[in-house]
């Protein structure tokens, strides 16, 4: 059955959910931006902090609009889970604790190790001998080698797609257009195929490019119908 009716009661957690996800997508936007004039770090310790020293205030614009986006995800999850709750709640719960779960993994984990590269980025460039650039290397062992872990890739990319496709699942029988079910469903399904699919190291970052302009549509697609639901 097709839910149509909005619920009074959360209108304004729609607005709030609405303005958040429209403020995430174009955060993606800024962050993309900036990877692309960037590029990707490059593996090993010494090489990341090297590249890190030369693009200190574009990794912590990075690093600070990231961790907004994370906090930003709140209010779109739980508008969501509101808006659809009627449908399937079981599924939306799941959906939900996916989203809240890549939330906890993405401040604590991902990007507290980056804010201790970049710090340590500044001293490995100011170091004024050999020994304490030594120093510097070998404390960012640990962060940078759980930066490139797979296990973190697995983590973060996989909990997150796994709860757009539920919600995009959800969303074929709830108050959202068809349109932006669908394109949940493709994000969701192209997210895990870049954690479990692909073999070859240039299809999984195709893969992963794909994954984050279809998420960044999509939360723009979400925070459109939400913010118009919190107007009626």
């Amino acid at each position: 059955m097709r839910i149509g009716a909005v619920d009074a009661d959360g209108r304004w957690l729609y607005r709030a959910g609405g303005i958040s996800a429209l403020s995430l997508g174009v955060a993606y936007i800024l962050i993309i931006a900036l990877y692309v004039r960037i590029g990707a770090p490059p593996s090993g310790v010494e090489a990341r902090l090297a590249y890190l020293a030369g693009n200190t205030t574009a990794w912590w614009a990075i690093l600070g609009i990231s961790v907004l986006t994370d906090f930003l995800f709140v209010p779109v999850a739980l508008s969501l889970y509101i808006a659809l709750k009627e449908v399937n709640r079981d599924v939306m719960l799941l959906a939900t604790a996916c989203v809240a779960v890549f939330i906890v993994l993405d401040l604590a984990i991902t990007w507290t190790n980056y804010a201790v590269l970049i710090t340590l980025s500044s001293k490995y460039a100011n170091a004024a001998s050999e020994a304490q650039r030594a120093a510097v290397i070998t404390a960012a062992g640990y962060p940078s080698v759980v930066l490139e872990s797979s296990l973190l890739f697995v983590y973060n990319t996989l909990v997150l797609a796994v709860g757009i496709l539920m919600t995009g699942f959800v969303m074929l029988n709830g108050i959202f257009r068809k349109s932006t079910a669908y394109l949940g469903l493709a994000t969701g399904i192209l997210g895990v195929l870049s954690v479990v699919g692909p073999v070859f190291v240039s299809a999984l970052r195709v893969t992963i490019i794909f994954t984050s302009v279809l998420t960044t549509v999509w939360v723009l697609f979400v925070g459109h119908r939400l913010y118009r639901l919190g107007r009626k």
